[in-house]
């Protein structure tokens, strides 16, 4: 959907995009997804993604701030992220050690090292 121009669409842009989220006009909101009203008035509605795709949407998030890809970078670098993804529960996700060990181009081991790095200072 091409967002509605609308103050309140320009002000929650950057958190939609964060999330992985879509704006849907509010009139095709369903149940599930948020509708955002202004003055009273519904202006639109914002589906939010599948938990599934979280640790991929994170993995993206940091590619990003980091400024490329995870593989490449330094050991404090990806020290960083893990202890970023820890933040935003990427190891709750089912998988998630694995995967963040598989996008850093480490091994489990390693990973479960960052971790434990972290909790012990």
């Amino acid at each position: 959907m091409n967002e509605p121009s609308h103050p309140l669409v320009d002000a929650v842009k950057p958190l939609v995009d964060a999330l992985g989220a879509d704006f849907v006009a509010a009139g095709e909101a369903r149940s599930e997804d948020v509708v955002l009203h202004w003055d009273g008035d519904p202006v639109v509605a914002v589906r939010l993604p599948h938990l599934g795709a979280a640790l991929d949407r994170l993995l993206a998030e940091m590619v990003r701030q980091f400024g490329g890809p995870l593989a490449e970078l330094g050991r404090e670098d990806k020290q960083r992220v893990v202890r970023v993804l820890e933040e935003r529960g990427a190891f709750t996700i089912r998988h998630g050690v694995e995967s963040v060990a598989a996008a850093l181009g480490v091994s489990r081991f390693t990973v479960y090292n960052y971790l434990n790095r972290e909790q012990s200072q």
